[in-house]
């Protein structure tokens, strides 16, 4: 499910690889049992691939760490956000297509 490319994110590492981060960082919330978010899985791995040493992307399972999909109020699945010094600078819920999330990524670079 995940590329050479994607982190997982986790409750426990959330502050200090997201939010502490020196670079920004696409955080794709999602869960095992989402049908657009399997169907979304490739386009991230193929974003992390492209930005590669400028931004760091990865992935939450909102199943398995509720206390930061609670803290962003993560609703509905796949939820992608960006980080930058610590703040949300940028989401978008629901299936997206690679254009999309490339621009979220480039206004915040």
């Amino acid at each position: 499910m995940s590329s050479e490319h994607t982190v997982t994110f986790t409750d426990a590492n959330f502050e200090t690889d997201v939010l502490k981060a020196s670079t920004p960082v696409l955080v794709d919330f999602w869960a095992e049992w989402c049908g657009p978010c399997r169907a979304l899985a490739p386009v991230i791995s193929s974003v992390a691939e492209d930005y590669a040493g400028r931004v760091v992307v990865g992935k939450l399972n909102v199943d398995d760490n509720p206390s930061v999909t609670q803290k962003y109020f993560v609703r509905g699945i796949p939820t992608v956000m960006l980080f930058k010094n610590g703040e949300v600078v940028d989401q978008v819920v629901g299936l997206v297509d690679k254009g999309t999330l490339k621009q979220m990524v480039d206004r915040h670079l």
